[in-house]
């Protein structure tokens, strides 16, 4: 009879086929059998729940080095394998910047203590543009991200001439922030001091479009595929819509859950982040753009601030705010009351990010990947309460809001990493592959 490290027993499987009620088997970390499975070393019953693949969450800020007051990697790696997530593309604008191999080197020297799996953006900047075609080559590292508008750190590339020639300097898909500097400098005497509602006035549609617009078109000259995070105007993503050869995009769960009418009155500088939180119009723009398929992935943009931070008045208040614990919870809501379907979640959430990027071993249930699960309660109701949170800034813009969905289970290449709220008492996470890397 065959032996398997562990199994997962009694759940609905959710292949690339469809769901089934199915037995998984893993050995070494890997998926080895979909069916009846034999005698194992640990034995997960998960009669009831559904297994999904791991969850990839490919935009988060967890702030290390120089800024661990407000999340490190460990802590921000707990916050997601809580959330369900299972690995996850960290963003450049630390301090000292990801800007070198020498930066690289040391994220992923402290990436050891981290949950979850893990690869590290490297920042573009005016000088390295030439060393970026080596860069985003290295291992752990999950390509190049811009800055065209200016947001917590100092990376920022915001003029067409360097803009195309970073663009020009290698071959994997760029990220990027598609806000107008210019724009928005011009726009600062929009802001009113006290009122974090005037944060979408300033930082406008137009900056956002005007940025899409531009980057669009220089990819195209260059000939480089982008992947634009975190939109939030219907416009931008109907543009797209019309440039899916050389761009994908992302969307976020903030942006689909939140409206600036209730947001901030409610929240204040807690729902200020960048882009902004807009309105209800928005919101239910991004949705019919979702359901025409247009995005490709969901990211968090988890960029957390202490309570302290956040509470200072508009505009010192600085934005952003923590999501990657909350990004499948606040989905699986969403598809509990018919916003979109459980396989589009999937989606959105694993098998997008590996078609977009490139990720080797990861996104699908299926014999031969890591063996990489998600496993849920999809009919759980449950209030997210602030000792369910680890991120180490301790809040979230959804505290006291009630779901109905939950991550009961969080795998990571065969390791449990959490099960129902309890943490494993230590991490197992590793370095992210790609086919760019592994094979030019």
């Amino acid at each position: 009879m065959t032996t398997f490290d562990l199994t997962l027993t009694g759940g609905t499987v959710h292949t690339p086929g469809g769901p089934i009620r199915a037995d998984v088997g893993v050995r070494d970390g890997r998926i080895v059998h979909i069916g009846p499975v034999g005698d194992a070393g640990r034995r997960v019953d998960c009669t009831g729940l559904d297994i999904l693949p791991g969850v990839i969450d490919t935009q988060v800020h967890f702030r290390e080095p120089g800024l661990v007051h407000k999340e490190d990697l460990a802590s921000g790696s707990r916050a997601a394998v809580m959330g369900g997530v299972t690995a996850v593309f960290e963003m450049p604008n630390t301090k000292p910047n990801t800007d070198s191999a020498e930066a690289i080197a040391d994220k992923l020297s402290r990436a050891k203590g981290m949950y979850c799996d893990h690869a590290f953006y490297v920042g573009a900047t005016h000088h390295n543009p030439q060393a970026l075609a080596e860069l985003e080559r290295m291992p752990g590292t999950a390509g190049v991200k811009i800055f065209m508008g200016a947001s917590t750190g100092d990376l920022l590339v915001s003029d067409d001439e360097t803009l195309s020639e970073v663009l020009r300097h290698g071959a994997r898909r760029v990220a990027i922030h598609a806000e107008d500097e210019d724009r928005m400098n011009a726009r600062l005497s929009e802001r009113i001091d006290g009122d974090p509602a005037s944060h979408p006035v300033w930082r406008d549609d137009e900056s956002a479009l005007l940025a899409t617009r531009r980057i669009l078109r220089l990819a195209r000259e260059a000939g480089r595929r982008i992947h634009i995070l975190h939109v939030t105007t219907p416009a931008e993503l109907e543009y797209i819509a019309g440039h899916k050869d050389i761009a994908t995009c992302e969307v976020t769960p903030q942006h689909l859950t939140l409206a600036g009418e209730e947001a901030y009155p409610r929240l204040g500088t807690w729902a200020q982040m960048n882009p902004p939180i807009r309105s209800g119009a928005h919101r239910d723009g991004l949705w019919h753009w979702l359901n025409q398929g247009v995005p490709d992935v969901i990211g968090s943009d988890h960029a957390p601030h202490t309570v302290e931070e956040k509470a200072k008045p508009y505009p010192q208040s600085p934005s952003g705010m923590p999501g990657v614990q909350t990004l499948l919870p606040l989905l699986l809501d969403h598809a509990a009351h018919g916003r979109l379907t459980l396989q589009r979640v999937i989606e959105l959430t694993s098998a997008g990010a590996q078609r977009v990027f490139g990720i080797v071993g990861k996104g699908r249930i299926a014999a031969g990947y890591d063996a990489d699960f998600t496993i849920v309660d999809l009919k759980k109701r449950w209030t997210v309460e602030e000792p369910w949170l680890q991120s180490r800034c301790g809040w979230s813009p959804f505290t006291g809001v009630e779901l109905t969905g939950k991550p009961v289970g969080t795998i990571v290449r065969g390791q449990v990493a959490m099960w129902e709220d309890t943490l494993a008492d230590a991490p197992t996470g590793a370095p992210i592959n790609f086919e760019s890397v592994a094979f030019g």
